[in-house]
């Protein structure tokens, strides 16, 4: 029944929305904190996260519960060439705007009405890239690069050399949840960050939650749902129509999980004291911030994902796209931190 996976998404972003404000759970603070300040608490943490998301997802597709193959992220066909440059502009954008889609919604809920500014934005640029001004740019490029491989995923990939898919499937599994959770917990520092760990398996429970709230929850022949999991570039750009146009519209997975992730954030921020509201510093604070919004949105519609997206639910299925757009996202976001730091030593020279 649809009202279930609403019902599911809802408390999903809602638990969401807590781990991210008490944790600070980030891809774009945890690899500027790793790679300027030493401190890879908070990328460790995400690599947990990651490593339980794999492991959960390909658990239940494995005994049959959720069928990721009907997701975006394991389609037949896809352009390479796009969804790396997709993943490039927002790993760079969200440098820009000092925190990815999911972490401005978070912030949001602390009283960062900068993060207003930013989710608006992405909104925005998400549907100009899906359905509007940009989308036949979008579209003419797909169709010039897409190519239809022969194993769209790693385990699928490894099963063309004679392998059983079944076993192919759990080695792909243990080989990388193993090398994750061996870079997580070969820090002592990261070892002692209990909340972090905390964070990690939490984030990686609510993907898989996710999957079987959209996949088996969900599941309907007559009414069939997207089978999806955590996501937030195009789910906010659906929220953003759904306010202003909810008259024949009906809600969705996506739209109840940012709505959930809104809630949970600005419950947890009242209750602990943390809601206070923030702005804009200067005229070039906010173009800095509206620049890589709409970095955001336009590079998420075009890779289909986020840091979270992409980064966590995009992954879980150890899908070839994936990984491609998880490369162009870190390699954006190296070019963006890498700036940042090389700009303030130019000037003062």
């Amino acid at each position: 029944m649809p009202g279930i996976p609403v019902s599911a998404g809802f408390a999903i972003g809602l638990a969401f929305g807590v781990v991210g404000l008490l944790s600070g759970f980030c891809l774009m603070s945890s690899l500027r904190d790793w790679w300027t300040a030493n401190d890879g608490r908070k990328v460790r943490s995400y690599a947990l996260a990651l490593a339980i998301a794999i492991l959960g997802t390909q658990l239940v597709a494995g005994v049959g519960l959720v069928d990721i193959a009907k997701s975006i992220y394991l389609q037949p066909s896809f352009s390479a060439p796009l969804i790396f440059a997709g993943g490039l502009l927002f790993g760079f954008g969200m440098v820009l705007s000092n925190g990815c889609a999911s972490r401005a919604l978070v912030l949001l809920g602390k009283g960062n009405l900068r993060s207003l500014v930013v989710i608006a934005i992405i909104g925005i640029a998400a549907q100009m890239t899906l359905k509007g001004l940009i989308a036949p740019a979008r579209l003419a490029l797909l169709q010039a690069t897409q190519t239809t491989p022969a194993a769209v995923s790693a385990p699928a990939l490894l099963a063309t050399v004679g392998i059983d898919e079944f076993v192919a499937r759990i080695a792909v599994t243990l080989i990388v949840v193993g090398g994750l959770l061996i870079f997580a917990f070969s820090d002592r520092q990261f070892r002692r960050a209990y909340g972090q760990i905390a964070a990690g398996l939490a984030v990686g429970l609510l993907v898989t939650a996710g999957w079987l709230a959209t996949g088996w929850l969900g599941a309907d022949d007559f009414n069939p749902i997207p089978v999806t999991s955590l996501s937030f570039v195009s789910p906010i750009a659906d929220t953003l129509q759904y306010t202003m146009l909810s008259t024949g519209l009906t809600l969705s997975f996506g739209v109840a999980l940012v709505v959930g992730v809104l809630s949970g954030s600005v419950m947890t921020a009242v209750l602990t004291g943390r809601f206070k509201l923030e702005g804009y510093t200067s005229p070039s604070h906010m173009v800095r911030s509206i620049s890589g919004a709409a970095l955001m949105g336009i590079g998420g519609a075009m890779a289909y994902g986020c840091s979270i997206g992409q980064g966590l639910t995009g992954l879980s299925t150890l899908g070839m796209p994936s990984f491609i757009a998880v490369a162009g996202i870190l390699s954006g976001a190296a070019l963006g931190i890498r700036g940042a730091a090389v700009v303030p030593a130019l000037a003062t020279r």
